[in-house]
C-alpha cells in the first residue's frame, strides 16, 4: 500500500509494508527517507506551518509604501492616479504568500521526523498508520506471558491502556489473567517442592 502528497515542490511518499512503513521526502532542500515500525510511530504530533516569509515581508514594505504615497498625495492635495499601485501590489504579495501556506503535522520518532501534508489525504494517512501501530502493539504485547514478571506484566498493560491501544477495562481483565496465571504457576510450584 502507498501514499504519495504532492504540493508544489514537495512530494511526500508512504510506503506500508507488513511490518513497518518507509517515508520518503523530496523537496528544494533535498531528498531521504527513513524506515519506521508501526510501533514507534507516535499518537502525537505537533503541528510546523511553511511559507514564503520573503514574499510577505516584501508585501508589507510595499504597502507601506504604497500607504506613504497616499498619505503624502493627501497631505500636499495631490492627485491620487496611479498612487495606490504599490498597495495593491503589496497587498497581492501578502495574500498569495498567506495562501500558499504549507501545513504538516510532524510525527517525532527516533529514526526521524514523519511529515504529513494536511491535505484531504491527510486523516486517511495518519488513521492508517495509527491502526497499524496498534495492532503491532497488540501482536507483540497484547497477551499475558506467563514467562514475564508479574509487575512487569501489570506494568505492560497500563502502559498499553495509556497508549489508547486497549481500554482500561482490558487493560485490567489481562491483568486479572496475568495474577491469576502466576497465582496458579506459584501454588504449582509450591506443590512440587513439597
Amino acid at each position: 500500500m502507498e501514499f504519495i502528497q504532492k504540493k508544489r515542490g514537495v512530494k511526500h511518499t508512504f510506503t506500508l509494508k507488513e511490518d513497518h512503513f518507509n517515508f520518503a521526502y523530496e523537496d528544494k532542500s533535498g531528498a531521504g527517507d527513513i524506515d519506521v515500525n508501526y510501533a514507534d510511530f507516535p499518537v502525537k504530533s505537533s503541528v510546523t506551518i511553511e511559507q514564503n516569509e520573503w514574499l510577505r515581508n516584501v508585501g508589507f514594505l510595499w504597502i507601506a509604501l504604497g500607504v506613504a504615497q497616499i498619505g503624502w498625495a493627501l497631505f500636499n492635495d495631490l492627485s491620487l492616479s496611479g498612487k495606490g499601485f504599490w498597495l495593491m501590489v503589496g497587498t497581492a504579495c501578502v495574500l498569495w504568500a498567506h495562501f500558499s501556506k504549507t501545513r504538516y503535522s510532524v510525527f517525532r520518532t527516533d529514526q526521524g521526523h514523519v511529515l504529513v501534508l494536511q491535505n484531504k489525504q491527510h486523516q486517511q494517512i495518519v488513521d492508517t498508520l495509527h491502526a497499524r501501530r496498534k495492532a503491532q502493539l497488540l501482536n507483540w504485547y497484547g497477551d499475558v506471558n506467563p514467562e514475564n514478571d508479574l509487575q512487569n506484566e501489570i506494568r505492560k498493560f497500563q502502559w498499553l491502556a495509556e497508549q489508547k491501544v486497549i481500554t482500561k477495562a482490558e487493560s485490567e481483565q489481562k491483568i486479572a489473567q496475568a495474577q491469576l496465571l502466576h497465582n496458579s504457576q506459584y501454588e504449582t510450584n509450591d506443590n512440587t517442592l513439597n
